[in-house]
Protein backbone atom coordinates (compact mmCIF):
# COMPACT_ATOMS: atom_id res chain seq x y z
CA UNK A 1 0.00 0.00 0.00
CA UNK A 2 1.57 3.22 -1.15
CA UNK A 3 -1.41 5.59 -0.95
CA UNK A 4 -3.75 4.69 1.89
CA UNK A 5 -6.45 7.14 0.77
CA UNK A 6 -6.56 5.84 -2.80
CA UNK A 7 -6.56 2.22 -1.62
CA UNK A 8 -9.36 2.86 0.88
CA UNK A 9 -11.56 4.70 -1.62
CA UNK A 10 -11.00 1.91 -4.14
CA UNK A 11 -12.09 -0.66 -1.54
CA UNK A 12 -15.24 1.37 -0.83
CA UNK A 13 -16.01 1.61 -4.56
CA UNK A 14 -15.55 -2.14 -5.09
CA UNK A 15 -17.70 -2.97 -2.05
CA UNK A 16 -20.45 -0.65 -3.34
CA UNK A 17 -20.42 -2.24 -6.80
CA UNK A 18 -20.69 -5.70 -5.23
CA UNK A 19 -23.64 -4.56 -3.10
CA UNK A 20 -22.05 -5.12 0.29
CA UNK A 21 -23.36 -3.41 3.42
CA UNK A 22 -19.94 -2.86 5.01
CA UNK A 23 -16.37 -2.38 3.90
CA UNK A 24 -13.19 -3.27 5.81
CA UNK A 25 -10.27 -0.93 5.19
CA UNK A 26 -6.87 -2.34 6.02
CA UNK A 27 -5.15 0.80 7.27
CA UNK A 28 -6.61 4.14 8.30
CA UNK A 29 -5.14 7.62 8.52
CA UNK A 30 -6.13 11.07 9.70
CA UNK A 31 -6.69 12.20 6.10
CA UNK A 32 -8.92 9.19 5.39
CA UNK A 33 -10.89 9.88 8.56
CA UNK A 34 -11.52 13.48 7.47
CA UNK A 35 -12.56 12.43 3.95
CA UNK A 36 -14.94 9.79 5.33
CA UNK A 37 -16.37 12.43 7.67
CA UNK A 38 -17.25 14.57 4.65
CA UNK A 39 -18.72 11.54 2.86
CA UNK A 40 -20.89 10.93 5.94
CA UNK A 41 -22.14 14.51 6.22
CA UNK A 42 -22.95 14.55 2.49
CA UNK A 43 -24.95 11.30 2.86
CA UNK A 44 -22.81 8.89 0.82
CA UNK A 45 -21.95 6.56 3.72
CA UNK A 46 -23.82 5.77 6.92
CA UNK A 47 -20.91 5.72 9.36
CA UNK A 48 -17.30 4.73 9.83
CA UNK A 49 -15.34 3.55 12.82
CA UNK A 50 -11.71 2.86 13.60
CA UNK A 51 -11.03 -0.60 14.96
CA UNK A 52 -8.38 -1.54 17.53
CA UNK A 53 -5.43 0.84 17.28
CA UNK A 54 -7.08 4.16 16.47
CA UNK A 55 -6.37 5.90 13.18
CA UNK A 56 -3.47 3.70 12.08
CA UNK A 57 -5.44 0.47 12.47
CA UNK A 58 -8.20 -1.07 10.39
CA UNK A 59 -11.44 0.80 9.77
CA UNK A 60 -15.01 -0.31 9.09
CA UNK A 61 -17.34 1.69 6.84
CA UNK A 62 -21.11 1.11 6.72
CA UNK A 63 -22.36 1.74 3.20
CA UNK A 64 -25.71 3.07 2.01
CA UNK A 65 -25.47 2.04 -1.65
CA UNK A 66 -25.26 5.66 -2.85
CA UNK A 67 -21.68 5.76 -4.15
CA UNK A 68 -21.42 5.47 -7.92
CA UNK A 69 -17.78 6.51 -8.02
CA UNK A 70 -15.23 7.60 -5.45
CA UNK A 71 -11.53 8.04 -5.93
CA UNK A 72 -8.52 10.05 -4.87
CA UNK A 73 -7.47 12.84 -7.21
CA UNK A 74 -3.85 12.54 -8.28
CA UNK A 75 -1.94 14.76 -8.64
CA UNK A 76 -3.39 17.01 -5.98
CA UNK A 77 -4.23 19.99 -8.17
CA UNK A 78 -4.13 23.47 -6.69
CA UNK A 79 -7.35 25.42 -7.31
CA UNK A 80 -7.80 29.18 -7.04
CA UNK A 81 -10.97 30.69 -5.59
CA UNK A 82 -12.60 31.53 -8.94
CA UNK A 83 -11.80 28.26 -10.76
CA UNK A 84 -14.28 25.86 -9.11
CA UNK A 85 -16.56 25.49 -12.16
CA UNK A 86 -13.62 24.39 -14.32
CA UNK A 87 -12.72 21.59 -11.91
CA UNK A 88 -16.35 20.57 -11.36
CA UNK A 89 -16.69 20.12 -15.13
CA UNK A 90 -13.51 18.09 -15.28
CA UNK A 91 -14.18 15.66 -12.44
CA UNK A 92 -17.95 15.55 -11.80
CA UNK A 93 -20.53 14.11 -14.24
CA UNK A 94 -23.04 16.99 -13.99
CA UNK A 95 -23.61 20.29 -12.23
CA UNK A 96 -24.91 19.74 -8.71
CA UNK A 97 -24.10 16.02 -8.77
CA UNK A 98 -21.25 14.87 -6.56
CA UNK A 99 -18.69 16.41 -4.26
CA UNK A 100 -15.05 17.35 -4.57
CA UNK A 101 -13.17 17.09 -1.26
CA UNK A 102 -10.73 19.97 -0.85
CA UNK A 103 -7.95 20.72 1.61
CA UNK A 104 -7.91 24.44 2.36
CA UNK A 105 -6.23 26.74 4.83
CA UNK A 106 -9.50 26.56 6.81
CA UNK A 107 -9.43 22.76 6.93
CA UNK A 108 -10.93 19.93 4.90
CA UNK A 109 -14.26 20.76 3.21
CA UNK A 110 -16.38 20.29 0.11
CA UNK A 111 -15.89 22.41 -2.99
CA UNK A 112 -19.32 24.03 -2.51
CA UNK A 113 -18.36 25.28 0.94
CA UNK A 114 -15.02 26.54 -0.41
CA UNK A 115 -16.96 28.34 -3.15
CA UNK A 116 -19.19 30.00 -0.55
CA UNK A 117 -16.17 31.08 1.51
CA UNK A 118 -14.39 32.25 -1.67
CA UNK A 119 -11.19 30.35 -0.95
CA UNK A 120 -9.03 27.99 -2.95
CA UNK A 121 -7.27 24.79 -1.99
CA UNK A 122 -5.96 21.43 -3.15
CA UNK A 123 -8.18 18.71 -4.59
CA UNK A 124 -8.07 15.52 -2.53
CA UNK A 125 -10.92 13.21 -3.59
CA UNK A 126 -14.27 13.02 -5.35
CA UNK A 127 -17.52 11.14 -4.82
CA UNK A 128 -20.79 10.94 -6.73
Amino acid sequence: MVDTLADALNQIFVSETKGRATCQIGKGSKLLSQVLGIFKTEGYIEEYSANDEGLSGAMTVKLLGKVNKCKAIKPRFSVKAGEWEKWEGRFLPARGLGVLVVSTSSGMMTHTKAKELKIGGRLIALVY
